[in-house]
């Protein structure tokens, strides 16, 4: 078993992180949930806007790393 150190981490960077990381998997998971409805423009939507949104979230963390 291994230990994480997890105190090199900002207070900055740990919020950025839950913010995103509660903004992209709810978009996605609800965007397959609209496609298994059914309703493609609103799935694909969704889908689309977690992509973006990680890629997002990828600058941001690029200017606390």
């Amino acid at each position: 078993m291994t230990i994480v150190d997890t105190s090199d981490i900002s207070v900055q960077l740990f919020v950025t992180v839950m913010c995103c990381v509660l903004i992209i998997a709810p978009m996605i998971s609800l965007g397959v949930l609209r496609l298994f409805q059914g309703k493609k423009k609103a799935g694909f939507t969704l889908i689309g806007g977690g992509v973006v949104s990680y890629f997002v979230f990828q600058l941001v963390a690029g200017l606390f790393h």
